[in-house]
């Protein structure tokens, strides 16, 4: 019987699928280890691939460090933490889990939105104070009907949170790197403009160092003291400093964040304050989600193993 090739497993992973790699590889939990560098040391001459998650990602040195490595497979559609560069430079292929989350993000998205501009928590905690025995009905909040939001990344998940935001009868406009001939929506080449424009702001472009601080004080101040922020990509998109001064001053409307800039980490600042939503990264958090995303992170691996195409290659 043929000894089942070694894994380098960065990241926890959900029980299924840690069971479904165990079928066809040796795993070493790097994670778990004390001494990582005398684990790389020990597997150099091994290791032909990694399991990873999106947060995790996988390091230069790490690359560096498995001479034999071929496939890193990262779980998650972002994967802004593997560093690609050195992949490349090691011709070392990497994947990522598209698609089977765009549906669980964008419903999210819409879910925050109307926790936001509904103050859905806020009524909660209203009700379960006995409130509204004592106070009366709770106060008028605002609607999305009819509202203009302004999308950041039309990709697929993009276009699956434009679909539902027509859906709630909004108007859609959207900015991104190319104006897409194909799609219905306005194209703004200015974002900032956009912002100008929208009643509400959703950022749902990739992580990497062209989109570092995109979402910045002028665009945030564009977007005004009316305008509604929600960020369901990556926290480094936006200038988080200059967002919670400007919630605080109210030059910002609201925010509905799932991501932040160094997570699990939150600024303090933004539990006070009454017009945000907050959320520990959810958008893809879900049962059925999660078990799609990990069964094409272990197709991925089965497929270079077998000798057939990736099924998601980003390198």
């Amino acid at each position: 019987m043929t000894d089942k090739p070694d894994l380098l497993q960065i990241s926890p992973f959900p029980p299924h699928m840690v069971e479904a790699l165990e079928q066809d590889f040796t795993i070493h939990r790097y994670f778990e280890a004390d001494d990582k560098a005398a684990m790389l040391d020990k597997l150099k001459d091994s290791v032909r691939f990694v399991a990873t998650g999106g947060h995790h990602g996988c390091s230069a040195d790490v690359i560096a460090a498995l001479p034999k490595l071929e496939v890193i497979s990262s779980f998650g559609v972002g994967y802004d933490a593997v560093d690609v560069k050195a992949a490349r430079e090691h011709n070392v292929r990497v994947t990522n889990t598209p698609d089977v989350l765009n549906d669980a993000v964008a419903e999210l998205t819409l879910g925050m939105m109307l926790a936001l501009c509904r103050r859905i928590p806020q009524a909660d905690a209203y009700v379960r104070a006995g409130d509204w025995v004592s106070k009366g009905n709770y106060p008028l909040t605002a609607e999305l009907t009819g509202k203009r939001v302004g999308i950041l990344g039309l990709g697929r998940i993009g276009k699956e949170i434009a679909r539902r935001a027509q859906v709630f009868k909004m108007e859609v406009v959207y900015h991104g790197r190319t104006h897409q001939a194909d799609e219905p929506y306005p194209f703004y080449a200015d974002l900032t403009e956009m912002a100008r424009a929208v009643d509400w702001l959703v950022v749902i472009a990739p992580g990497s160092a062209s989109t570092k601080g995109i979402v910045s004080r002028d665009v945030m101040e564009a977007l005004g003291p009316d305008g509604c922020l929600v960020n369901m990509a990556r926290g480094t998109l936006i200038d988080e400093p200059a967002m919670v001064e400007l919630l605080k001053s109210g030059k910002l409307g609201g925010a509905a964040l799932d991501v932040f800039l160094e997570e699990p980490k939150v600024p303090e600042e933004l539990f006070a304050l009454d017009n945000v939503v907050l959320a520990p990264h959810q958008g893809s958090a879900t049962h059925k989600t999660r078990r799609a995303m990990g069964d094409l992170v272990v197709k991925n691996l089965r497929a270079h193993l077998k000798g057939d195409p990736l099924i998601s290659p980003v390198v």
